[in-house]
């Protein structure tokens, strides 16, 4: 399975993207800390000197997406593996930057730094992935 998030939004708060799912016709919109311009192609040591802690979007690229158990939330939630300068990225539901450092935060609808609906836009698309995960498919994520 294959998602891609194309940062379209950019904002001295936020980042907000389409989030979409190659194939399936779930679409929502995903929102992200401030895009730095951070590449996973970029030296981690550059990545590091760019980032600001809790207030960068993750480098752009593509990643691996697992479900295991986060600590933080106390159940299961999407994962991003091996993202450059980064860890604990997660997929989950919020409204605002204030509720991410440097998670993908996705909701059905969207205005000026915030997304909406993130509990519904979770609850369908981690139907989703379990789903394609379960049948043993690789899922993966590129951000562009």
């Amino acid at each position: 399975m294959d998602i891609v998030v194309r940062r379209n939004i950019k904002t001295s708060k936020s980042t907000i993207s389409p989030f979409t799912i190659i194939g399936n016709p779930f679409s929502c919109f995903s929102l992200e800390d401030v895009d730095r311009g951070l590449s996973s192609k970029m030296p981690l040591q550059q990545i590091k000197m760019a980032k600001v802690f809790g207030k960068t979007a993750i480098p752009s690229g593509r990643y691996q997406v697992i479900i295991n158990e986060s600590t933080r939330f106390g159940r299961e939630m999407p994962l991003l593996l091996n993202v450059p300068g980064f860890s604990g990225v997660r997929i989950h539901p919020g409204n605002t930057s204030a509720d991410t450092e440097g998670c993908l935060l996705i909701g059905k609808e969207h205005a000026t730094d915030i997304v909406t609906n993130s509990r519904l836009a979770f609850a369908e698309f981690y139907i989703i992935l379990k789903q394609a995960i379960d049948k043993g498919e690789a899922v993966y994520i590129t951000i562009v």
